[in-house]
């Protein structure tokens, strides 16, 4: 019944987004030929669509494809609306790809070597991205409403009565919009008297587990055996094959202990579960950097003729060189100096910085240092201090979005005093984060920003840095944490 649900639902969400791409095609025609003319003349006097709007026959099927092997119509009740609209975006685009090689594979063969704009492709982009997340949004709320009145449930067991078990049952209840639903719990042990688990009722123990399974109609199992028991996994799945289920394995861990992506790779057919393992290998790496190069550049000539007026009045106002460098860490430990401008009265004070690392936590400047000078205490608040650093990003030592750097010294400190900090050295440092973004800069916690730091590298994406950058300009640069 829950796949055939499934199957409609697909059903449905492929059809209508048919009709949306097919609605794009014909409003982005519209849009070019019409309001769009007035800002750019695409020179055409009297334009058709059948000449010179994109062909749907060719956009439609395309695009479908595109979305589809984004993985846009899998079962995933329990993705999120952001994730599912970093999806749509990435299959608009690959779509808009697919359909571009299509037309000029085929320019002389099908369309009598007619050219189209590339406006016109902007705006189909644009217009398919934001009519199929509109749609798909409606969609979300429709069934979100749905399963508040009890529809589209998906009914689950929970192999477990222990503090795991209970976890998974409380997370489930909480998250209540994937429409996963725990039905009750099968005991960890062969056998049980106990009746009730989390308000929920125990069927019985793994001796019943058959005759459970065939007693209640279920879609999926949740198996959640405490530590001591995972030597019994493989039995227990092998006895659910018999049965029509989706299985998941909630492994017995900390999520402490394994702060970065996990992952699961074969070898020759050799399963390997990857605990810590760098997010930025492959593409991720490639991407990143291009974004970093592209990025930089930019920045470098936005603030060219502000960074020249900050080196002048520091020069001028106190001896000593404008740029300061500090010895820092990144990308697996490596060292490299960090560029920033000099905001105190002489350079040997903000070499002291360096001579009480020691001291931890409290080498770090504190808000009412005597030895910043006025003009260095307005950079700090407005950030402009860290311009410089754009050039560590162009030259390949630090990134954008990141972790901050720290100082050495520091790090073999705080590598003992805190679990998994150096699993910050897993990703490049950043001249912005997740953790900069939401107010934890300056004399501020150290256990909460190596919390969202730790975030930031398990939930790492592209678009993750593109959203960081974006608040950045909001909040990365005047904050009253700076100092």
């Amino acid at each position: 019944m829950l796949r055939q649900q499934h199957r409609f639902f697909r059903s449905v969400l492929i059809a209508m987004d048919t009709v949306i791409i097919a609605a794009a095609v014909f409003a982005t025609y519209g849009l070019r030929f019409g309001p769009l003319e007035r800002w750019e003349p695409s020179g055409i006097a009297d334009p058709s669509y059948i000449v010179h709007g994109f062909p749907v026959l060719a956009a439609v099927p395309l695009m479908l494809v595109a979305l589809m092997w984004v993985g846009l119509y899998q079962a995933r009740r329990d993705q999120r609306f952001f994730g599912e609209a970093r999806a749509v975006i990435t299959g608009v685009l690959l779509g808009m790809m697919l359909l571009l090689s299509f037309i000029a594979l085929f320019r002389t063969v099908l369309f009598d070597r007619r050219e189209f704009g590339s406006t016109q492709a902007i705006v189909l982009a644009v217009t398919s991205a934001c009519m199929l997340l509109s749609w798909r949004y409606v969609f979300r709320l429709f069934v979100r409403r749905l399963r508040s009145h009890g529809k589209n449930l998906r009914h689950v067991a929970i192999i477990g009565t222990g503090r795991l078990g209970q976890i998974v049952c409380r997370t489930l209840q909480r998250n209540s919009w994937t429409g996963i639903t725990p039905a009750f719990f099968i005991s960890h042990r062969d056998s049980t008297h106990r009746e009730t688990c989390a308000g929920l009722p125990v069927k019985g123990g793994l001796d019943e587990l058959e005759s459970i399974m065939e007693r209640f109609n279920l879609s999926g199992v949740f198996l959640a055996l405490p530590g001591p028991l995972i030597a019994q996994i493989p039995e227990v799945l092998a006895r659910l094959e018999r049965f029509p289920l989706d299985v998941r394995v909630i492994p017995d861990m900390n999520p402490k202990y394994m702060p970065i992506n996990m992952t699961v790779h074969e070898l020759d057919g050799m399963p390997i579960l990857s605990v810590r393992e760098s997010p930025l290998s492959g593409w991720g790496h490639v991407l990143k950097r291009c974004v970093d190069i592209a990025g930089s550049v930019v920045a470098l000539t936005i603030f060219a003729v502000p960074m020249l007026v900050i080196w002048t009045v520091i020069r001028s106002g106190s001896d000593g060189p404008a740029i300061f460098r500090q010895e820092r860490m990144s990308l697996n430990g490596q060292r490299f100096k960090i560029f920033k401008f000099r905001t105190m009265q002489h350079a040997e004070s903000e070499q002291q910085t360096l001579d009480d690392a020691g001291k931890g936590a409290d080498a770090w400047t504190k808000r009412d240092d005597d030895r910043i000078t006025s003009f260095g205490r307005f950079l700090r608040r407005t950030s402009l201090d860290e311009l410089p650093q754009l050039f560590n990003v162009l030259i390949g030592e630090m990134s954008l979005v990141g972790p901050r750097p720290e100082r050495p010294e520091l790090i073999d400190r705080f590598r003992d005093d805190w679990r998994g900090y150096m699993l910050r050295q897993n990703v490049k440092a950043g001249i912005t984060g997740w953790a900069q973004v939401n107010g934890l800069r300056g004399d501020t916690s150290l256990g909460k920003r190596l919390q969202y730091d730790l975030f930031y590298i398990r939930n790492w994406s592209l678009w993750f840095d593109l959203r960081i950058l974006w608040m950045t300009i909001f909040r990365g640069f005047a904050h009253p944490n700076a100092h």
